[in-house]
C-alpha cells in the first residue's frame, strides 16, 4: 500500500487491527501515506477505546456509538478525500464497503502490500496453557 495516494481516508475494522502483530506500527505506517486513519466497529465504544489506548493508537475518527454502516457514511461525508478505503476481514466487510461506496481491501492483501505482519504469521508459539494442579480444590 506504500506509494498510494496521500489523499486517502483509511478505515480499519477493529477485527482487522486485532489480527495484526503490531497495530501501533501499522497505524504509524499508514499515517505516512494517508490523510486520515481510524477504526470502525460494531463493538461498544469502550472496546475500541481500550484497544487503541493499549496500543497507543491515535485515530482521526472512530465508530462511536454508531453502527459500521452509519460510521462509514459519516466519515465519508466529513473527510473529503479522493479515496475512502476500508480494510476488513471478510465478505460481510466487502459487502458493507460496496454498499456505502468505499473501496474494500482484505486485511491479507493490505498486509502483503504494506509489509505488515499478521499476528498468527509471526511464527511465535502460542501462550502455554495455565498450569493446573491436581492437589488444588
Amino acid at each position: 500500500m506504500n506509494g498510494g495516494s496521500g489523499d486517502m481516508t483509511l478505515a480499519f475494522e477493529l477485527d482487522s487491527l486485532q489480527a495484526l502483530s503490531n497495530p501501533t506500527e501499522v497505524f504509524s505506517d499508514a499515517r505516512q501515506w494517508t490523510e486520515y486513519v481510524g477504526v470502525i466497529s460494531e463493538q461498544p465504544t469502550y472496546v475500541v477505546t481500550n484497544f487503541t489506548r493499549k496500543n497507543r493508537i491515535r485515530q482521526d475518527f472512530f465508530s462511536g456509538p454508531r453502527g459500521r454502516r452509519e460510521s462509514l457514511e459519516n466519515v465519508a461525508s466529513q473527510f473529503d478525500t479522493e479515496r475512502h478505503v476500508f480494510v476488513g476481514t471478510g465478505e460481510e466487510d466487502r459487502a458493507l464497503a460496496e454498499e456505502v461506496g468505499w473501496e474494500y481491501v482484505a486485511l491479507e492483501d493490505a498486509a502483503d502490500a504494506a509489509d505488515w505482519t499478521l499476528a498468527d504469521a509471526t511464527g511465535t508459539e502460542p501462550a502455554p496453557e495455565p498450569e493446573t494442579r491436581e492437589d488444588w480444590p
